[in-house]
C-alpha cells in the first residue's frame, strides 16, 4: 500500500504532492531523499537505486526527462508493484502532456492530480490504463484550457463512466470510434554492449518491446507468433495477453486495445557481435595525450546504419583539447563532453578521429582514461535476431491490413580505453 506520491524537479523541488491514504506523509521525506541522491549519486536521480530504506519510510523511485516519480509507505509491500505503477503513471503522463518535465507538469498541475485520483485508491492501484483515464480525464488542449479560465472551472473529469468499466475487457471501448481496420505490429530494440581496453566484447545483449497500433472494430481475437521464441528472455506483458498460451506454446493471444499500447517487452542475452567498431587509441607522455579513433562496420546487419555518434567525457586535468575528424563534426560541450557525429559511415573512407589533449602544468603522464559511449540507429532490422512468424485475427468483418516494422538502436553501448 503506497502512502503517498511526490513528482520532484531536478533541482529537488517538489513539484506535486498527492496524499494516497487518511496517513499523512511529510514532505520532510523528500529533503532526506535528495540529501540521499546528493551523497551517493553525486546529485543524478537516474543513478539511485530504485528502492530506497530510510529511517522511518521505505522508498520507491522512478526518474523519467528530469523528473523523480518518488513513493513512500511504511509498511511491507512487493517493490515490483510500486516500480511498476510509478512506471505506468510516467506512461499516462507521457502519452497525456506529449513530454514530461518541469515546465509541463506545472503547467497542467490539475490534470496530473486528477489522473493520480483515477489510478490510485486509498493506496491500491486502480484504474491503470490509458483508454479508460482518457474516458475520466480529458486531455488538455487549447480549448479547454480557455474555457477553464473563462468559467473559473478546472476539472476536466468526465460526467460519465467510460464503457469499458462494464466489459469483461476493461482495457478496450465497447464501441471503437473511426477504426480503419488496420493493425501495425513494431519490434523495437536497444543494443546493451561493453568492450573493454583489449577490444573484446565482455558483454552484448538486447532489450527490445513489442509495440502495436491497433485500429480494428468490434472485439478481435489476435495471436501472435513468433520464429524463434526460444531466444526470449525476462517477458513482460501487457494485461490484455493470456499467459496460457504463451507458457504452454510461446503464442501471444490477446484482444487489443483501441491504439498504440506495447504488447510486450523481453530480453535476448549473449548476442556474439555488435554492428559496428569502435577502436580508440591513447597515448600520453611529455604532457601530451594522443588521441585516435576510428569507427567501421563489423557486422553488417543488411540495412543502413545512421544517427551514428560517438562522445567521451575529456579526463580531468585537461588544459586543452585539439580535435578534428575526417567524416562528421566534434564538439567539446561546456560540462567537457566531446561530442563526434559521424551519421552514417561512408564507404570509401573509415571515419577517424584523431588530435592532442594537453595537459595540465606537471602532469607527464594521463592516469584516468575515458569511456567512450557509441550511439546509432538501424531501420528495418531487430539485431537480436528475434522475427515475427505470423499474425492471425478472428472477429474482423474483413480482412484486416496488417503491417510489421523493426529498429533497433543503442542502448547502454561503452567502450573502455
Amino acid at each position: 500500500m503506497l502512502q503517498c506520491v511526490f513528482l520532484l524537479s531536478d533541482s529537488g523541488e517538489v513539484m506535486v504532492e498527492k496524499q494516497m491514504t487518511a496517513h499523512r506523509v511529510d514532505r520532510a521525506i523528500c529533503g532526506w531523499f535528495w540529501e540521499y541522491v546528493l551523497a551517493h549519486a553525486a546529485g543524478d536521480p537516474s543513478k539511485v537505486l530504485q528502492v530506497v530504506v530510510s529511517p522511518t519510510h521505505y522508498l520507491f523511485q522512478v526518474y523519467r526527462s528530469g523528473v523523480t516519480f518518488l513513493a513512500c509507505t511504511q509498511v511491507e509491500m512487493p517493490p515490483l508493484m510500486a516500480i511498476e505503477f510509478l512506471s505506468r503513471v510516467a506512461d499516462v503522463l507521457t502519452d497525456y502532456l506529449g513530454d514530461i518535465n518541469e515546465d509541463t507538469i506545472k503547467d497542467n498541475f490539475v490534470i496530473v492530480y486528477q489522473i493520480l485520483d483515477e489510478m490510485m485508491d486509498n493506496g491500491f492501484p486502480l484504474t491503470t490504463e490509458p483508454n479508460i483515464l482518457k474516458e475520466l480525464v480529458a486531455q488538455p488542449n487549447m480549448v479547454s484550457k480557455m474555457l477553464n479560465v473563462m468559467t473559473g472551472k478546472s476539472s476536466t473529469i468526465g460526467s460519465k463512466l467510460p464503457d469499458a468499466t462494464a466489459s469483461f475487457v476493461p482495457w478496450r471501448t465497447t464501441i471503437v470510434k473511426d477504426a480503419s481496420n488496420e493493425v501495425y505490429v513494431n519490434i523495437v530494440e536497444e543494443l546493451d554492449a561493453c568492450v573493454n581496453r583489449e577490444g573484446v566484447l565482455v558483454k552484448c545483449e538486447a532489450c527490445g518491446e513489442i509495440e502495436v497500433n491497433s485500429s480494428l472494430p468490434g472485439l478481435p481475437e489476435l495471436t501472435l507468433s513468433f520464429a524463434n521464441p526460444t531466444i526470449i528472455n525476462d517477458v513482460r506483458f501487457h494485461p490484455c495477453v493470456r499467459f496460457r498460451p504463451w507458457e504452454s506454446n510461446q503464442i501471444l493471444s490477446f484482444v487489443p486495445p483501441d491504439g498504440q499500447f506495447k504488447l510486450m517487452s523481453y530480453r535476448v542475452k549473449k548476442l556474439k557481435t555488435t554492428p559496428i567498431y569502435v577502436k580508440p587509441q591513447l597515448s600520453s607522455d611529455s604532457g601530451n595525450c594522443r588521441v585516435h579513433v576510428m569507427v567501421g562496420i563489423r557486422n553488417d546487419p543488411g540495412k543502413p546504419i545512421d544517427s551514428i555518434i560517438v562522445q567521451f567525457q575529456l579526463p580531468p586535468l585537461i588544459a586543452s583539447a585539439d580535435l578534428t575528424a575526417n567524416h562528421g563534426t566534434v564538439d567539446i560541450l561546456a560540462d567537457q563532453t566531446c561530442v563526434w557525429t559521424i551519421g552514417h559511415i561512408p564507404k570509401d573512407k573509415a571515419p577517424s578521429l584523431s588530435g592532442n589533449l594537453r595537459l595540465e602544468e606537471g602532469l607527464a603522464h594521463l592516469h584516468a582514461f575515458p569511456i567512450f559511449q557509441v550511439k546509432f540507429r538501424i531501420m528495418g532490422a531487430a539485431l537480436s535476431g528475434l522475427q515475427i512468424d505470423k499474425l492471425d485475427m478472428k472477429n474482423t468483418p474483413s480482412a484486416p491490413y496488417k503491417g510489421f516494422r523493426a529498429q533497433t538502436q543503442a542502448g547502454r553501448y561503452e567502450v573502455r580505453s
